[in-house]
C-alpha cells in the first residue's frame, strides 16, 4: 500500500514528466488549456475552484502553470489533485511511467 506521501511523489514525478514534454513542445500547453476550459464548463464545487485557480495560472503563462504543477508544496499537491494536464501524455508514456515508478519503488523504497 502506498502512503499519502508516496502518492504525492508519484503525482509530482508524473507532472514533472508532463512539464518536460510541454517545454519540448509548447503547443501542448494549448491542449492542456482546452482541457482546463472543459473542466471549468463541466465542474462544480471544489473542482470548479481548482479550475479557476488553474485558469489564473494559465493566464500568467506556461512557466507559472508548470511551476505550480511541479511544486513540491502543499499548494502544489492540492492543485495536482485536479490537474488539467491529464491529456498530455500518451497512454504508452503513462504506462511506461507507471512501470518505471513501480520498479523504482521496489528497488528504492521511500
Amino acid at each position: 500500500m502506498f502512503s499519502p506521501r508516496e502518492l504525492d511523489l508519484k503525482s509530482l514525478a508524473l507532472h514533472e514528466l508532463v512539464a518536460q514534454k510541454i517545454r519540448a513542445d509548447p503547443r501542448l500547453f494549448s491542449k492542456a488549456r482546452d482541457m482546463l476550459d472543459r473542466m471549468v464548463d463541466q465542474s462544480g464545487g471544489a473542482p470548479r475552484l481548482y479550475a479557476a485557480a488553474w485558469l489564473a495560472l494559465f493566464d500568467k503563462g506556461l512557466d507559472e502553470a508548470l511551476a505550480m504543477a511541479t511544486a513540491d508544496t502543499e499548494q502544489g499537491q492540492s492543485m495536482r489533485s485536479s490537474s488539467p494536464f491529464a491529456s498530455i501524455l500518451s497512454e504508452d508514456e503513462r504506462l511506461d511511467f507507471l512501470a518505471a515508478w513501480a520498479s523504482r519503488r521496489t528497488t528504492d523504497p521511500i
